[in-house]
């Protein structure tokens, strides 16, 4: 982009708009939109809003237009010496080169500002990343950990619940034998002592023995 495409941009650090219609024109070659320009020159003494220098010369401030009309440009330096007109319009070119340059100059300072910002949260970015991952990779190993852990009880259970399971037959089959046993001893005994072998209680019903030799008349 050339110089002459550019367009000059309010000095004001809160503003920075576009400039068209009128301007403030400082002779510490700044430049001000016609809204900021009108509120900061309006109190006395005048400073740059840009550079804090004092502006108290009658000509240091200038309120300017931007696109004048085709009058003024034929008449503005009509009657001046060549040698004045090409310094006035040095100036003004100079003017025009210093604002180029410095807004520049601006926007590499943006751009520095706003990719070491950008630089610094990829890095933070990037830290969280990794604390995540160490603590995914964590939580991995401490489910794995668990799983391993139910995998042996799981297995210590069957085990026991197997154990159990014999110890429980291996007590039916011991129950059975001592049972047998006790039988056979009271066989014997009774046999020895000439007595019947005591009988099995029948069942019965609220304390009445059922069967024929359990009746009883309901006439006595």
């Amino acid at each position: 982009m050339s110089v002459c495409e550019d367009m000059l941009l309010c000095n004001y650090r809160k503003c920075r708009v576009k400039l068209s219609g009128y301007a403030w024109v400082t002779a510490c070659s700044h430049i001000f939109c016609d809204q900021h320009g009108s509120g900061e020159f309006s109190r006395s003494p005048a400073v740059c809003p840009a550079c804090s220098s004092a502006l108290s010369g009658k000509l240091d401030i200038v309120r300017t237009e931007l696109s004048p009309s085709e009058e003024y440009k034929a008449m503005v330096l009509s009657g001046l010496r060549p040698e004045i007109i090409l310094d006035i319009s040095s100036r003004a070119l100079a003017f025009w080169t210093y604002q180029v340059h410095q807004e520049h100059l601006y926007q590499e300072y943006t751009y520095s500002k706003a990719e070491g910002h950008l630089k610094q949260m990829e890095k933070v970015y990037t830290q969280q990343l990794q604390s995540k991952d160490m603590e995914l990779t964590s939580m991995k190993s401490e489910v794995s950990s668990l799983k391993k852990v139910l995998e042996e009880y799981k297995k210590k259970f069957t085990e026991l619940s197997e154990k159990l399971m014999e110890r429980n037959r291996q007590y039916q089959k011991l129950q059975g034998l001592y049972d047998s046993l006790r039988l056979r001893n009271i066989a014997v005994a009774s046999q020895e002592t000439g007595q019947e072998p005591p009988m099995m209680p029948q069942p019965a019903v609220f304390g009445f023995p059922l069967g024929k030799s359990g009746g009883f008349s309901v006439g006595s």
